[in-house]
Parts: structure tokens; sequence; C-alpha cells
């Protein structure tokens, strides 16, 4: 018999289906690890946002600093400038208040000044709300600054090279340059103590008079010493030094600019115009002290002749050369420089001790002239009698070789040589020659009618002594002799400024080339030139951050 067994349902110790499902997603939800990863990721996320939000208060604390320190800087600058009259102290508080710094507290400016130097430090402080630091307690950062500035000059040691050139006369340009320049020399004598600035004037046109007094000790030729003046060679403007032992061509005293006639006996000043100028205030100043003194050599300054920029650097960068401290030591002691410059000059690099060039020119380098070694010195062909007041011409020739410029005829004796009168004719050296008439005179009134009584012309005479007489530099040689000095002299860290007065394009350019940078050239034009001097003035006033 088949048995049929029936269905039953669910008992108590069987699970019905929807039970069973249940358990089994409580066991999969615990053993599901998701929800953890995405806690730790928020967390992670605040601390990111934290640290992001610090960064961002940082970042802002620190241009608050910044900006504070450098207006508390530029403040402390312009309160130690010792050309401002006002109180530092209340220089930096208004300077911090001009600016507009919200809620900055400054403590008392210490100022510390003499005649020769200003110092001012201070401190301040500003507080900046934190955006995000509050979070962690701190609502608030405190930026600090300080800050000191000194203005010192223990001595400066100027040369001022001024042209007086003959275009100095157009335009009223001496008559501008002269308050200027004595304006800029009692600026700069102001800064110090009395005695520890020292300028030394270099007036310059074709030529530079260095005086008798300083160049007595330098080994220089010895033709004449009816005035004082060198020719360089080019070389020499590629030396910051000038050794007294080295042999130096004095220039030949002679004048290429006038039909003139000098004294007998012949005198240094009796030509109007010599190459080498020997009027009064042409000469050299040696580190003058006294700004009375110096202004009064600047008043004394007259114009004429060509233009030697090149020239008057060198004098410069000499006077501003240690070499030359036993030049000056001996002028010292012979009483031509005052005893407060002793031990100038200083040696380069000298703390707190200035080396200044100030270069001026209203043109550029022009033709420089020297006398040919054939014309400087020994027996000229011109024959003088002083108690007739007459000149006679040798010319070798067929015949009497005498030309009397009295009666126009050939002799055979100079004139005053052919009698018994002991006031006989004089042969005139070629330094007396050029002392007593001027180059234009001798070619046209002396060797002219000499010539033409020759059955030659006056336009040979002209050019054999005249036109092709000097030996010439031209304006393109001293330009280059003149980067030469200025190179050297920025190579020893001198100081140059340069102005370019009413100038020629080419004469602004090298000056341009010549100054320390860009902007210690100045382009001035009339009365701005005291613009520009006073601008050099302040420059030189130089400031140094000490902290």
């Amino acid at each position: 018999m088949t048995r049929i067994e029936q269905n039953r349902g669910p008992g108590p110790d069987r699970e019905t289906p929807a039970r069973g499902g249940f358990r089994q997603r409580l066991r999969g939800f615990g053993r599901d690890e998701s929800g953890v990863m995405i806690a730790f990721s928020i967390f992670f996320f605040l601390i990111i946002l934290m640290v992001a939000g610090i960064g961002v208060d940082l970042m802002r604390f620190e241009m608050t600093r910044t900006r504070l320190q450098a207006t508390l800087d530029r403040a402390v600058l312009a309160a130690a400038d010792m050309q401002q009259p006002r109180d530092p102290a209340e220089v930096v508080e208004d300077y911090l208040t001009t600016v507009g710094l919200r809620d900055v507290t400054l403590n008392t400016p210490d100022v510390s000044s003499g005649v020769n130097f200003r110092m001012v430090n201070a401190s301040a402080s500003m507080p900046m709300r934190t955006q995000f630091m509050h979070m962690l307690g701190v609502s608030q950062l405190t930026a600090p600054a300080l800050s000191g500035a000194e203005e010192r000059i223990d001595g400066i040691e100027i040369a001022l090279v001024l042209d007086i050139s003959n275009s100095m006369n157009w335009n009223n340009r001496l008559i501008n340059l002269r308050p200027a320049a004595r304006d800029f020399i009692d600026t700069v004598m102001a800064l110090a103590e009395p005695g520890h600035v020292a300028v030394s004037i270099i007036p310059y046109n074709t030529q530079v008079n260095a005086g008798a007094a300083l160049l007595q000790h330098y080994n220089v030729s010895t033709e004449h010493n009816y005035s004082h003046c060198v020719d360089f060679e080019f070389g020499d403007f590629s030396s910051a030094a000038l050794s007294p032992a080295a042999p130096l061509q004095r220039t030949g005293h002679f004048d290429y600019f006038t039909y003139a006639s000098g004294t007998w006996p012949p005198e240094a000043d009796a030509m109007p115009m010599p190459v080498c100028p020997t009027r009064a205030g042409s000469d050299i100043t040696v580190f003058e002290t006294d700004p009375a003194a110096a202004r009064d050599k600047i008043d004394a300054l007259t114009a004429y002749g060509n233009t030697s920029i090149d020239i008057g650097m060198k004098w410069a960068m000499t006077l501003l050369d240690p070499g030359t401290r036993g030049v000056i030591t001996d002028m010292i002691a012979e009483g031509d420089v005052h005893s407060d410059n002793l031990g100038r000059p200083v040696n380069y690099g000298e703390p707190n001790v200035l080396k200044v060039i100030v270069v001026m020119t209203d043109g550029q380098n022009t033709t420089q002239y020297m006398l040919p070694p054939d014309r400087r010195d020994g027996p000229s062909d011109i024959w003088y009698h002083p108690d007739t007041d007459t000149v006679s011409v040798y010319m070798p020739r067929p015949g009497p070789d005498y030309f009397w410029l009295s009666d126009n005829a050939w002799h055979d004796d100079p004139r005053g040589n052919h009698t018994a009168d002991p006031d006989e004719a004089i042969r005139l050296s070629y330094p007396e020659l050029w002392a007593f008439r001027s180059i234009a005179q001798n070619a046209r009134y002396h060797y002219g009618p000499a010539y033409s009584a020759n059955g030659s012309s006056l336009g040979a005479a002209w050019s054999d002594w005249y036109s092709n007489l000097p030996d010439t530099i031209p304006g393109s040689q001293k330009d280059a002799r003149l980067q030469n000095v200025c190179g050297t002299a920025k190579s020893n860290n001198v100081m140059i400024y340069a102005i370019g007065f009413e100038a020629t394009t080419n004469g602004n350019t090298q000056l341009r080339n010549c100054a320390s940078s860009p902007s210690h050239f100045f382009d001035a034009d009339g009365v701005d030139i005291s613009d520009a001097f006073q601008a050099i003035a302040a420059s030189i006033a130089q400031l140094r951050l000490t902290q």
C-alpha cells in the first residue's frame, strides 16, 4: 500500500523565508565598511579646510607685515634726510598717517643727529583680525616692523669739471652757470663738518690750466713757464694715476684764435686767448674747503676757446686718485692747499667717504691744438729790435736773406745789427715768439710779406705758418679718450654725474655714456641748470638702510 505523506506548514523549529532574508541583510550590513570611509573623508576634508584657512590668515598676515615694513622703511628714510628741516619723529608719524594704514601703533622714534649725520630708528605694530584661526581661539595677529636709516657723511671729495669754452658766452650760459655752481658748492659743503667736504674746480676749454702751484710737482718739460698745461698721450686716459715722476709734455704757449701782439719782454697774460688759458680763475682749484673761496673762483670764470672734456676729466680723476696724495701733502707744506686736506685723496672704497665727479658741457669735444716738436723750442727765424719795435724775418735765399718789415726790403742783417748801436736785434726763441705774437699775426704780418717779397704768396705763408702749423687731435679721438677716463673712474667706484647744458646731440651722448648710470645724466636748458646741480647735491647726500 502506497503511503502518501501530506505537506505540513512550518513548525516552531523552522524559519519563514521573510525572517531569513532580514537576518541575512543584518549580517551584510554588519560586514559593510563603506560608512567608515565616508566618515574619515569628512574628517580629513575638515582638516584640510582648517589648514587652508590658517594658510590664508598667515598669507594675509605676511602681506600686512610687508606693507607695514615697507612703509616704515620709507618713513625713516625721509626722516633721516639731513636736508629736510622738520623733526624726524614727526616726519615718521606723518608719513604713516598719510599712507592710510589703520590701527598702527608707532613707538616713539629714536633720533640721533650731529653736524654730519642723522640716525632714525623706529618700530611699529599693526593688528590683523583672523578669518579662520579664530576657530582655534586666535582672533587676532599683530604684524611687527622695525626699521632704521642713517645719513652719515664723514668726507666728500668732489671734482667739479666746468666748460669755459667760447660757446658758454652764448645764451647767458656762463651767467646761468655761476649761481648754479655756487649754490651747489654751498649745499654740498653744508653736508658735513667744516673741512670734511673738499671741492676741486677744473675749468676747461681747449686745454686745462693746472696752475703753477700744482704743475710744479710733476715732471713737466721746461720750454717755457708762461702757462701751465699738459699735452697728454692717449694711454694716459686709461690710467687713474698720474705719476709725479713720469715725463709730461708742457703745452706750447700760443694763441691760435686771434690776431694779437704781446708786449716786450713777453708776458704770460699778453696773449688774449692762448690755448692754455692764463686768465684769473682759469686754473685748477685744488681741494678747496672754504665755500666762500670756492664761490669766488666760480665768479672769476671767463669763457673762450675750444672744448676738451677729456682733459678736464683726466685732471678730475688725477685729483681723486690716491696716488696724488704725496703731491697734495707737498702743496699743504707750501701753503697752497689747506691743512684740512692732509691725507687726501683717500683710498678708493674708504668707508663713509664719497668720491664724486660732476662734469658739464654746453657742446662736445672739438679740435685740440698743439705745437709740433720743431716749433716748441729753439731759435725761430724772427728777429726783434726793441729800440725801433721792428721785426726782421730770416729766409735762406740767394742774396740778402733778412726781410725788414719796416721797409719791405731784403738786407744782409736783421734791423738793428747793421749799426754800432748796442741795442741789437734779438733772435726770438719759439716760446718767446708765440708769447709775443699770435699764430695768425705771425703768419699774416710777418711771413706773409716775406713770402710775397720772395716770389711766393700770402696763401703759402698762411698754409705753412697757420693752417698746417699745429698738430691736432680731432673731436672723435677725444671722445674715445673721454670714455676711457670715465671707464677708469667708474671702475674705481667714483660716482660720475654729467650735465648737458644746451649741449649738442653728440655731447649729450658722450656725457650720458660717461655718467655712472642714465639717472646720473641731466639734460638742462637755461636756468634749469640750477635744478640739475641741486638734484645732484641731493643725490650726493645719499642714505643707507642700517636694518
